[in-house]
C-alpha cells in the first residue's frame, strides 16, 4: 500500500501523525479542539442557550488528542498532519493517500460547483494536481480552506489545510502551497516484486 513522506519546516510546522503520549500533546490538543469548534460552527451548535460561543469540548479535545496518533499509527503512513507551530489552532494540515475506487470517483464528480473553481499546482514529486483556495467560503460559518488534489490513476493524493481566523489565512497559504509540494508517495514494494523496473521522478 502507498504511503506518504513529506518534508515540512520544523520552523513552520509541528508534525501530530507520529507525536503519542505527552509529546506533542499541546498542539495534538489545540488542532482538535480547533477542527471541534469548525465543525460545530458548520452544524450550528456554536453557541450555547445563553447566546455566547461555546468552544470545542476540553475532555472531548483531549480525549480525541489521545486517541489521534494510534488511529494516525493504523493508517500506516497513509495519513500526515501537522499544526502550525507559532499557533496550533490557527491551521491544521492534513496529506492523505486514497486508492481511487469508482465511488469515490462518482463522488468527487458530485461535489458543490464552487470546488470546480481550481487552478494547476504543481509538485516536483507528484507532478501537476490541482488546487482549491477558498479564503472566503460563501457560508460564513465555513473556515477559509485550501485543497491540493493529484490523481496517480490508482491512487487521490490529497492535502487539505484548514484555518480558524478568515483575516490570516492569507499569511500562511504560501507555506501552505510549499508544504504540499514537499509530499510525495512512497510504495511498499517486496523484495522481487517487479523486477526490471526502473523508476524515474517527474520533471519540474
Amino acid at each position: 500500500m502507498p504511503r506518504l513522506q513529506a518534508d515540512a519546516d520544523p520552523t513552520l510546522w509541528v508534525p501530530v501523525t507520529e507525536s503519542l503520549g505527552f509529546r506533542g500533546r499541546r498542539h495534538r490538543k489545540a488542532a482538535i479542539r480547533m477542527l471541534l469548534n469548525q465543525a460545530n460552527a458548520a452544524l450550528g451548535t456554536s453557541t450555547g442557550t445563553d447566546g455566547r460561543a461555546r468552544p470545542g469540548s476540553g475532555v472531548a479535545a483531549w480525549a480525541m488528542s489521545q486517541a489521534a496518533p494510534f488511529l494516525m499509527r493504523r493508517a500506516a503512513g497513509r495519513v500526515l498532519v501537522w499544526v502550525w507551530k507559532a499557533d496550533a489552532e490557527l491551521v491544521v494540515a492534513m496529506a492523505q493517500v486514497q486508492e481511487a475506487t469508482n465511488d469515490l470517483r462518482a463522488a468527487r464528480a458530485m461535489m458543490p460547483m464552487e470546488y470546480d473553481d481550481t487552478q494547476s499546482f504543481r509538485s516536483a514529486y507528484l507532478g501537476v494536481g490541482e488546487k482549491l483556495e477558498m479564503a472566503l467560503p460563501p457560508d460564513q460559518r465555513t473556515p477559509p480552506f485550501a485543497t491540493y488534489t493529484w490523481d496517480t490513476g490508482t491512487h487521490f493524493v490529497t492535502v487539505t489545510a484548514v484555518c480558524s481566523d478568515r483575516e490570516r489565512f492569507g499569511t500562511v497559504i504560501g507555506a501552505v502551497d510549499d508544504l504540499a509540494r514537499t509530499v510525495r508517495v512512497v510504495d511498499d514494494l517486496t523484495v522481487g516484486e517487479a523486477p526490471g523496473v526502473l523508476r524515474i521522478e517527474p520533471t519540474n
